[in-house]
């Protein structure tokens, strides 16, 4: 087998019925043992009249999806090959359709290396391919716009507006967002510009995300940049509005119910910067909880090395060298000051530890962890009164310790969230009475 793929990876014909004299029903053996067959290969390498004696010899080979889930097809139209395209079009022009990883399909690859050639084939053979969405329910359209495929969205939208297809224009993917949300997103003025001209009349120009936010939304929220002024008269012009604009606000307040009386810009803000399962991959979500982490672990130490107010620099009856002025004037402030900036920096130090865990050089970065983590005791100590330096010692050491186990309880019986539920009701009943 690794003999045909070797031949298949060099477009040798000759080779192939050679080695097919000899074994007659090599190719009917290669979905038995493998997810790949010649076809694949001959796709990524551009071999034409070795993809042709295959398709000739086992067309089914063309709906065939490898360990990665992609066809043939697939592989063809990503590196633009479009003969090899149009021959496997003769065998099923349905295959344009077929869906592999996440639900791409051949056309959406097209889209994604702007092989406008290959979009053009597919599109003039098989019309339904447009329509098809990936797992995130994005269209053609969508990839095209997000990822700047200019030629490409030019194709399409000129191809709906034959077909009259455009009510493909106001699609939205899993979070509500039309491409012109997605071409304001990635402040393209020349998109805009080519979708208000081109599909004007068909265009919901106010359609509403699932943050409650307007292509004008998007474009207000984020600071002005260079175009945005430009972009922002285009999209008036066409008559786009903020979402405040047209939905109806009840301003009044319900004693009997907690209705809540917020802002809807900003609670729309909120809620488009909150973290979204499926949107936001977990490298991010990981890199941000780190950044986040260190953030803490640096303000938190800093406190603990340089306490508020300094410490003294002489010995006294009442005090001695070194040691925090706060705690000789204000002892219970702080106790509470070194209890509530121990546990902050030592649950940021466990978030470290938790979320780089398996990565390489793992004893290294443990030691490092470990040797902030005494100098942190070590200063807090140091500048503590004789008085408390033994219970600075006890919660410090034992702290560690506790920490996974106390979050995993708060995790486990979600305290913060029900403490966040009852502020949240609090205030929005004060707000009400304010009002």
């Amino acid at each position: 087998m690794d003999t045909l793929f070797q031949i298949a990876q060099r477009g040798d014909v000759e080779e192939l019925l050679q080695l097919l004299a000899k074994n007659p029903i090599l190719l009917h053996q290669v979905p038995l043992i493998s997810a790949q067959n010649p076809l694949h290969f001959a796709s990524v390498a551009g071999h034409l009249d070795f993809a042709k004696k295959i398709l000739e010899l086992m067309p089914e080979f063309a709906r065939q999806l490898n360990a990665e889930g992609y066809s043939p097809m697939h592989l063809a139209s990503a590196n633009g090959y479009i003969d090899i395209v149009r021959e496997i079009i003769r065998v099923d022009a349905n295959i344009c359709r077929l869906g592999g990883r996440e639900g791409i399909t051949p056309l959406h690859l097209a889209v994604l290396g702007g092989w406008v050639d290959v979009i053009s084939e597919m599109l003039a053979n098989c019309e339904g391919c447009i329509e098809d969405v990936t797992v995130h329910k994005e269209t053609v359209l969508h990839l095209a716009v997000r990822n700047f495929q200019l030629e490409s969205l030019q194709i399409l939208l000129d191809w709906t507006s034959q077909m009259n297809k455009e009510e493909i224009l106001n699609r939205k993917d899993e979070h509500g967002n039309t491409i012109l949300h997605l071409a304001i997103w990635k402040k393209q003025r020349q998109v805009v510009e080519m979708l208000l001209r081109n599909s004007s009349r068909i265009l919901e120009v106010n359609a509403i995300n699932k943050s409650g936010l307007t292509a004008l939304d998007l474009l207000l929220i984020f600071p002005s940049e260079a175009g945005d002024r430009e972009i922002q008269e285009v999209l008036q012009y066409a008559g786009a509005l903020k979402s405040q604009d047209i939905t109806p606000h009840n301003t009044s307040c319900s004693r009997t119910h907690d209705a809540p009386v917020i802002n809807n810009r900003a609670k729309d803000l909120i809620e488009y910067f909150r973290f979204h399962d499926g949107r936001d991959s977990p490298s991010d979500v990981r890199s941000t909880l780190l950044v986040i982490a260190v953030l803490v672990v640096t303000a938190t130490y800093q406190v603990g090395n340089s306490p508020p107010g300094d410490v003294w620099q002489d010995d006294d009856e009442g005090h001695l060298a070194g040691t925090s002025i706060m705690a000789t004037k204000d002892l219970v402030s702080y106790i509470l000051l070194v209890t509530c900036n121990s546990i902050g920096f030592n649950v940021s130090l466990y978030m470290i530890y938790t979320l780089t865990r398996k990565f390489p050089l793992q004893t290294e970065l443990q030691v490092c962890v470990f040797a902030l983590y005494m100098t942190f005791n070590v200063a807090v100590t140091v500048t503590s009164p004789k008085s408390t330096r033994l219970f600075t010692n006890v919660f410090t050491s034992v702290l560690p310790t506790a920490v996974p186990l106390a979050c995993g309880l708060l995790r486990k019986f979600r305290v913060f969230e029900r403490l966040g539920g009852i502020l949240g009701k609090f205030t929005r009943k004060l707000r009400c009475e304010e009002e």
